[in-house]
């Protein structure tokens, strides 16, 4: 434990188990720690966790138009397509694992274009 003065609920947790778990639940998790914990660390993979969510289902939503829209022009081959969702989805989850990894290490890992917008907010 660390000699600081509790100022939040989470500040009890190191650091780097409070940016681990800011990934745990996703954007829920993540807002949880970003509106409970003051760390500049944890805030940060905090808003970085939602800031993946929000990524993943823009993402899931861009993939299923795109699907659609082929199907509908190529009359039907569109559907094939559909069976890549699976490993885009798997990307996103391994992405996210590697952020908690990273976090446990108490590394500051930036994902492209996100990290900078999400650095940006909460500077």
């Amino acid at each position: 434990m660390s000699s600081e003065p509790v100022s939040s609920p989470t500040s009890g947790l190191e650091s780097n188990v409070a940016g681990l778990l800011c990934y745990l639940f996703g954007w829920i998790s993540g807002l949880i720690f970003l509106l409970l914990d003051k760390r500049p660390f944890v805030r940060f993979h905090a808003a970085q966790s939602i800031a993946i969510s929000i990524a993943a289902v823009a993402i899931g939503i861009g993939f299923w138009i795109i699907t659609l829209i082929v199907t509908i022009i190529t009359g039907g081959l569109g559907v094939f397509m559909s069976l890549l969702f699976p490993l885009v989805m798997l990307g996103i989850f391994i992405t996210v694992i590697i952020c908690m990894l990273k976090a446990f290490k108490n590394e500051k890992f930036k994902l492209p274009v996100i990290g900078d917008i999400v650095e940006k907010m909460i500077g």
